[in-house]
């Protein structure tokens, strides 16, 4: 088949990958414009760009995918397919009618739990046990099109966004190879709407621990905002007054404790044991603003903290 493809993130490569290296035709590559980065807002482009541009295919990235111009390059290429995996825009009804095959997407959730941007740090951060990919034949709502195939995945107890993101992209290649080879004989699924929930998009402003919340509720923040935006606060040493201090990881100490939370319980060579509202958080890897991630036995080691605020 003559295949379109859609996407932006890293979690979309394989996929992409996977199609390219089939015996379908990648005939071109849609993903969002370069954008400003970093302190130097450098502009960067994204990574399914990198890989279209690594293996010679077509790239276009237009600001609205689905104005007239766009619709009319886009129904020139003459797609049969077109597949969308975390593209970051609507597409229209035009759009979604074009292809002969119409446009399917891969969502790293088990719809209709979780529609929406961030599904794989939503489910994370409400203690999910489970997850999955679904392949989804688009329409015009919100991931609200019937499921063609779908699989799940445990989720650890010590599964982040990064790692579960890394996982559900390879899922997802797999999953969308096995629905486009069985796509005319596949019956499309409708999805129960009355358990859908929506998975809106992370704010940076959540990344902000309180203390008052669990030990087991503040280390699902952890784990769901790692890479980014990483679960923060600010932090009071003997070495300095105020300094924010961002948590990559940390693990639930099932004690209780009658110390304040955001308290220190216990700071030495090997732990440092930090109160909540309910529970014992024990530290394990840290950064200081504008410093390198230190595991906790070398932040310990340069520094006495005296709370978490």
């Amino acid at each position: 088949m003559r295949i379109i493809f859609a996407g932006t993130p890293d979690f979309a490569v394989p996929a992409l990958s996977k199609i390219h290296n089939s015996n379908h035709q990648v005939i071109a590559v849609y993903c969002q414009p370069d954008r400003p980065k970093g302190r130097g807002k450098v502009l960067t482009s994204c990574a399914v760009k990198n890989f279209a541009l690594e293996n010679n295919l077509e790239v276009i990235q237009p600001e609205n995918f689905s104005n007239e111009q766009n619709v009319e390059k886009l129904a020139s290429l003459e797609p049969d397919l077109i597949i969308v995996a975390a593209y970051g825009q609507i597409l229209s009804k035009e759009v979604l009618d074009l292809p002969k095959f119409g446009c399917l997407n891969i969502h790293a959730s088990l719809l209709p739990r979780w529609r929406g941007a961030a599904p794989i740090e939503r489910a994370i951060l409400s203690g999910d046990k489970e997850t999955g990919v679904s392949i989804m034949q688009m329409n015009e709502g919100l991931d609200t099109g019937d499921t063609l195939l779908t699989r799940k995945q445990n989720i650890a107890n010590f599964e982040t966004a990064g790692s579960l993101t890394e996982s559900l992209s390879i899922m997802g290649a797999d999953l969308i190879m096995e629905t486009i080879e069985q796509l005319p004989e596949l019956n499309a699924k409708t999805q129960d709407h009355t358990k859908a929930n929506y998975a809106k998009k992370i704010l940076k402003a959540e990344a902000r621990i309180d203390w008052n919340q669990s030990a087991e509720n503040i280390n699902q923040m952890i784990r769901a905002f790692n890479p980014r935006p990483i679960a923060q606060c600010n932090a009071e040493a003997n070495e300095f007054k105020e300094k924010v201090i961002k948590i990559i990881e940390a693990e639930v100490i099932s004690s209780k404790t009658s110390a304040l939370p955001g308290s220190v319980i216990e700071q030495n060579k090997k732990v440092c044991l930090i109160a909540t509202g309910d529970g014992i958080l024990s530290l394990k890897r840290v950064q200081l603003a504008g410093k390198n991630v230190v595991s906790i036995r070398d932040f310990n080691n340069a520094y006495k903290l005296i709370r978490l605020s």
